[in-house]
């Protein structure tokens, strides 16, 4: 009976320290300035047991956590406990909760941080540090691309620091290109600037507030700092919220809906001249100012009577000019008339609001009337008079056709004519197989044509299929017919290379090949393919015709 009661008093004395063994957190602050860390302590009695902290990413950053590891003996029971300690930064002022945290089987009890904004930017460091935001424009409309030019202004040395915009809430904020180191005087003082820019893009209209620019860092100390053992001190500032009021999207505007500044459109590149069956470059560029390449929709080919119109891959290029984002996106169009005459190309237009004025406009380019001549190698054809119909394969022309040399024969000699040739090709048929028969024994004793040779005449492709690629196919169809025209064939562009005798046909290949496979400039190899090959490839003597076996037969006659 004594024996059960020391147990059950035993187990009363233990019960306390078994309650003291929970798992549990504090705070070492409760109220901080929005940019100053705080440190978080949690503490466990856990074998081998982390808090889980992904409930904090919400408000906080964690910049650093450390661990260490006690061992008591009390009455007679030893007892290991671990105490994380987790650095915070606070991502928004008010007041913060920090939810219960998952360690193991035990959760933390929820905290509360207050969290008060810095000093702005004037009173910031005795005025010797201040951030400032500035935008492009304050009453900007739906999805406008909108600068956003952030700028930190010290005129005390920095040993380092974080110069960043917290997204606002119903808008897009981007951060553009790298700092920007510049300097300049305000009220008699020198200050070094450091400038980060950013693009907004409003997602509703109404008012949005875009809250102030955080800098935290660390200044260099003075002889005071150095004197009593520091070498630097903390700066964290918040510059002033912005608020900008959001216009809706007028009803009469037009679509695509492209809000900006200014659009221009201008030719770069017009041909003087041009000829039937042969590739001309138009160039269009278009300059908008206050959008960005993903704003911007597409240019519309023009639409050419006569002419085949190919589009080449658009340029972009993307700037910030005066916090301002700007873009200029060039476009090429190759023309390939089919008759002579005048190439009339109609002007493209791009419809866009003008953000300064609230009005919609349209930017057009003039038509072009371009002379076409005819090709190389091509008869002049002039076009169709106008209301003629044109002319199909089957239709009558008062049975009279005409043949090659302006000649004309009555259509009833036609089936007469279709029958001698008939005849005349069963006798050459009959001719050539009775010499077959006859010279059967001369044709054992010649030797058989070698592999080279019969290779010669197994060519694919000719000098036309060259200038039709090169005028109007890719630059597959380029190779394929290049490699087909040597004789033997070329199995690669490798091949092919090795064959030719000209530098600068070598050259082309290689800048075809980088446009194929290592991201060169479809344009620039197209245009050096049709330099380079507008006489046609040029072999060396080796592979002009039939080459002997350069090695003596094994068997000498």
């Amino acid at each position: 009976m004594k024996a059960r009661v020391w147990l059950l008093l035993c187990l009363l004395l233990a019960w306390p320290l078994s309650s003291l063994a929970a798992t549990r957190a504090w705070l070492e602050q409760t109220e901080v300035s929005l940019g100053q860390a705080v440190t978080l302590n949690v503490e466990t009695d856990a074998v081998s047991a982390t808090p889980d902290l992904t409930p904090l990413m919400r408000d906080f950053e964690v910049e650093g956590h450390s661990d260490s590891r006690s061992v008591q003996l009390v009455n007679g029971r030893v007892s290991s406990r671990t105490t994380f300690a987790l650095t915070l930064r606070p991502r928004r002022t008010g007041t913060l909760a920090i939810p219960a945290l998952q360690v193991g089987a035990e959760r933390t009890v929820p905290l509360v941080l207050e969290v008060a904004a810095t000093p702005t930017a004037s009173a910031a460091s005795n005025g010797l540090v201040f951030v400032e935001t500035e935008v492009d424009d304050a009453n900007p409309y739906v999805q406008q691309s909108v600068g956003v030019t952030v700028r930190l202004s010290y005129a005390t040395p920095l040993v380092s620091g974080q110069l960043d915009l917290d997204p606002p809430d119903g808008a897009l904020l981007q951060r553009v290109g790298e700092i920007v180191q510049s300097s300049r005087e305000i009220n008699g003082r020198r200050y070094n600037t450091a400038e980060r820019r950013f693009l907004l893009v409003p997602e509703r209209s109404g008012p949005l507030t875009l809250p102030g620019a955080r800098f935290s860092g660390r200044g260099a100390g003075g002889w005071m700092d150095d004197l009593l053992g520091g070498n630097s001190r903390e700066v964290n500032i918040t510059g002033t919220p912005r608020t900008l009021q959001v216009r809706p999207q007028p009803a009469n505007a037009p679509q695509p809906w492209l809000p900006v500044r200014d659009l221009r459109l201008r030719y770069t590149a017009v041909p003087e001249q041009m000829r039937t069956g042969e590739a001309a470059t138009l160039t269009i560029e278009t300059t908008v100012i206050g959008a960005t390449q993903a704003q911007l929709p597409e240019l519309p080919a023009p639409v050419v009577p006569g002419a085949q119109v190919f589009a080449e891959p658009p340029q972009y290029d993307e700037t910030f000019v005066g916090g301002t984002p700007q873009v200029k996106l060039t476009r090429r169009y190759s023309l390939v008339p089919s008759q002579v005459g005048t190439l009339a190309v109609p002007g493209v237009a791009m419809a866009w609001w003008d953000v300064r004025t609230g009005t919609g406009k349209r930017a057009t380019l003039p038509d072009l009337s371009i002379p076409v001549v005819a090709g190389r190698g091509q008869a002049s054809r002039p076009p169709a008079p106008a209301g003629a119909a044109p002319a199909s394969p089957g239709a009558k022309d008062d049975g009279v056709i005409a043949l090659a040399g302006g000649r004309q024969v009555p259509a009833q000699l036609w089936p007469w004519l279709a029958a001698g040739f008939a005849l005349l090709w069963l006798v050459t048929l009959v001719w050539g197989l009775s010499r077959r028969q006859g010279g059967a024994g001369v044709s054992r004793a010649r030797p058989s044509p070698t592999a080279s040779s019969m290779a010669v005449a197994s060519a694919t492709h000719t000098a036309a299929d060259l200038k039709r690629v090169l005028d109007a196919g890719d630059l597959d169809d380029i190779e394929t017919v290049l490699c087909g025209m040597a004789r033997p064939l070329a199995t690669d562009l490798d091949d092919l290379q090795r064959r030719l005798a000209s530098a600068a046909q070598r050259a082309a290949l290689d800048l075809l090949r980088r446009a194929r496979w290592a991201g060169g400039d479809p344009a620039q190899a197209r245009l050096a393919l049709r330099e380079a090959f507008r006489g046609g490839p040029q072999w060396h003597a080796m592979d002009a015709g039939v080459t002997d076996e350069p090695l003596p037969p094994l068997y000498p006659r």
